[in-house]
């Protein structure tokens, strides 16, 4: 448990420099009990070795680092990004402050992998969020914090709208990131839409094609338009790379963005999670809601747009100089909004 006056110290402390346009926050957070991990190999400095455990579909890659009962929380990447590279200064951050920090692989990266060969190799936000939750099931944990940008950021709006029983807050960059699929075919403003030129780039097999023979040139090119004010090195984008030999990479990835154009049809197993979706169901839980000002593909809010979408405690910031892999770019204003949303309970 974290008192209020250590969180207040704290918050103060994260937020210094890290470009936050503040928002106020309220009371304390409620620890969850945690199961022993798996054992585990390798290693990445600051996270912990690479561990594995299984679901009914996956057999899922993660780092975990932090005192064993400390709070846990799961910080969840997006695409085309490293979860290492992402979370490399937020996991030891965290660490200092008592949390015990989860960082998965999501379906189709790295050392994650399928169980099955017939398993249909889905990228769908019904199908990450569920992985969200089977990963809590499979370390027996009964809450955490969510905390996740682009795909990850949607598996963790998911989980929380869904199963908010689980979820003891909520981090989310780029607001409410639940897919209304239905309405997938009205056109947004040309300047947002030109911004989403690999949407429409996968949904052709010349699309495919160019993902399966230039994933990390590619990702490059995502990289410079979404975060324009990044000047990443080629070491971190050599790192990131390593991910995308997942034999499940190119599979997943082109249904994701297929399916949520309403392209491609979802796996069944799902279809039950992408009907309650598909009613756009509030997120009941504390919530932090982060943009990035210099975001490159979602212009930043202030947050009324998507207000209706949060019925419970809810701040949002605006994060200066920040694009939208916004945790690696902007580490400090991730885990303060972490530990803010401890005040929101």
């Amino acid at each position: 448990m974290i008192s209020r006056r250590r969180l207040t110290r704290l918050l103060a402390t994260a937020a210094s420099g890290a470009g936050i346009v503040p928002a106020a926050g309220r009371a304390a957070a409620a620890p969850a009990g945690q199961a022993a991990a798996p054992a585990a190999t390798g290693g990445s400095a600051g996270l912990g070795p690479v561990r594995h455990l299984r679901t009914d579909v996956l057999s899922i890659a993660y780092h975990a680092a932090g005192p064993a009962h400390g709070t846990p929380v799961v910080l969840l990447h997006g695409w085309p990004f490293s979860p290492v590279g992402s979370y490399a200064e937020v996991v030891p951050a965290l660490v200092r402050q008592g949390y015990r920090c989860y960082v998965p692989y999501l379906r189709g990266h790295g050392e994650t992998r399928f169980l099955h060969r017939g398993t249909f190799r889905s990228g769908q936000q019904g199908a990450l969020g569920a992985d969200l939750r089977d990963f809590l099931d499979a370390l027996g944990i009964r809450r955490a914090v969510f905390a996740g940008y682009d795909w990850g950021g949607r598996a963790a709006d998911v989980a929380a709208a869904l199963w908010p029983e689980r979820c003891a807050g909520l981090v989310s960059v780029n607001n409410y990131l639940v897919q209304d699929i239905a309405a997938a075919q009205n056109p947004l403003a040309p300047s947002v839409e030109s911004g989403y030129w690999y949407f429409f780039y996968f949904l052709t097999e010349r699309g495919r094609a160019g993902l399966e023979q230039n994933r990390k040139e590619l990702a490059r090119v995502v990289w410079h338009r979404n975060s324009p004010e990044w000047r990443f090195t080629e070491a971190e984008l050599d790192e990131a790379a390593t991910l995308w030999s997942n034999p499940d990479y190119v599979e997943t990835v082109i249904h994701s963005y297929r399916h949520r154009l309403g392209a491609a049809p979802g796996d069944p197993r799902y279809a039950d999670i992408e009907r309650r979706l598909a009613g756009q169901p509030p997120i009941t839980v504390p919530t932090v809601t982060l943009d990035g000002a210099a975001d490159g593909v979602i212009p930043w809010t202030d947050g009324t747009s998507s207000a209706a979408h949060f019925t419970g405690p809810r701040v949002h910031h605006v994060i200066q100089g920040a694009g939208h892999n916004l945790p690696q770019e902007r580490p400090g204003a991730f885990v303060s909004a972490v530990l803010e949303v401890a005040a929101l309970s």
